[in-house]
């Protein structure tokens, strides 16, 4: 008995997970709808993201 036709793959929830922590968000919960519809559920922003980075103060 054939499982189907595979609509994600493990590489694309990767990227996506490692898009959005790059972005500075905190990711709590992932989930995957039957089309391969990729969801991040995130939580607030993590501190080092809020917080910019040094130079974001010199051109103020």
């Amino acid at each position: 008995m054939s499982r189907g036709a595979q609509t994600f793959k493990q590489g694309d929830v990767t990227k996506a997970l490692k898009g959005a922590v790059k972005a500075g968000l905190s990711v709590q919960r992932v989930e995957i709808d039957k089309d391969g519809k990729i969801i991040l559920i995130t939580g607030e922003m993590l501190p080092s993201a809020a917080t910019g980075n040094e130079w974001d103060n010199v051109q103020r």
